[in-house]
């Protein structure tokens, strides 16, 4: 069997009215040298009829159905461990990619062998598929310093970095994104930049579906992290103050686990320690931690 140069994970669990879509999407990329690895979170629904029937129809479909719900972050870390390719991208079941989304992605990691990850520009779409509005990025990731990504990573919102294409050892060398932990996403993306700097291809090629049912939209943090893991609906064995120690520290270790030098090293962990001074000073209540935390993320 031919080894693909790109493999995507796309983790799953309840997708059957948007999934079909997402696949022609993908299944219609004019760079072709891919995998797409699906992972059934153990659906309801008809997420297991929808991908049965593609994988029979393109040869590139491996199906994988999970026995139970092991959880969004956990399987988004399937995913990966199945991956054979050289890079690696995430797919999401419900979002839309223009078909020279992997192309001109893949084009930029070649061309460019300093960077590790390669995007492109986001835009808004509805639950019919229309844009309703086009993300700027905003983030200095292409930066050669890693303490000055590091700094965008911690002080400026938005990115979708995490779905964007990028070298498969890579992924492997930083913290898996399956922790289930608060923030994992954010921690993610910042592992990556610590590894290199990324690539953003300017043009709108991706299109992320916003509507009710997206983990994002639910009513709390503590719901939205029992959909990453189910683990984390303990209250006793995940208090919050304990979710955010565990946010804060994954920066810290990221830091420790990256190949820089002694001194770009300490300006990492110093921009962390800015931070999170900066944010926690002037707090009058533990309620201002939360907010502040969650704006980074």
């Amino acid at each position: 069997m031919n080894v693909p140069t790109l493999s995507i994970g796309l983790p799953v669990y309840n997708g059957e009215r948007y999934l079909a879509e997402a696949l022609e999407a993908l299944l219609a990329q004019t760079y072709t040298d891919f995998e797409l690895i699906i992972s059934d979170n153990a659906s309801n629904d008809a997420t297991e009829e929808i991908c049965r029937a593609y994988a029979e129809r393109d040869e590139r479909i491996r199906y994988i159905r999970q026995p139970v719900n092991i959880g969004c972050d956990p399987n988004h870390h399937f995913v990966t461990e199945q991956a054979r390719g050289k890079y690696f991208k995430w797919a999401a079941d419900d979002d839309l990619y223009e078909p020279e989304l992997l192309r001109r992605c893949v084009e930029a990691l070649e061309a460019h062998p300093e960077v590790v990850l390669a995007h492109a520009g986001d835009a808004i779409i509805d639950e019919q598929g229309a844009v309703v509005r086009t993300m700027p990025y905003e983030l200095d990731t292409a930066n050669p310093s890693p303490s000055a990504r590091l700094r965008s990573m911690l002080h400026v919102s938005g990115g979708n970095d995490d779905y964007g294409v990028m070298y498969t050892d890579v992924l492997r060398r930083v913290a898996p994104y399956g922790t289930g932990a608060y923030g994992s996403d954010r921690v993610f993306v910042s592992s990556m930049a610590l590894q290199g700097p990324f690539h953003h291809v300017p043009q709108t090629l991706y299109y992320r579906r916003e509507h009710p049912d997206r983990a994002s939209r639910a009513p709390s943090k503590r719901e939205r992290m029992a959909i990453l893991d189910p683990r984390r609906t303990s209250r006793l064995r995940y208090p919050m103050p304990r979710l955010h120690t565990e946010y804060i520290w994954a920066f810290v270790a990221a830091v420790g686990r990256s190949p820089l030098t002694l001194r770009e090293r300490l300006r990492c962990w110093g921009e962390i320690a800015g931070w999170l001074l900066g944010r926690v000073l002037p707090a009058r209540a533990g309620r201002r931690l939360e907010g502040s935390l969650e704006s980074a993320s």
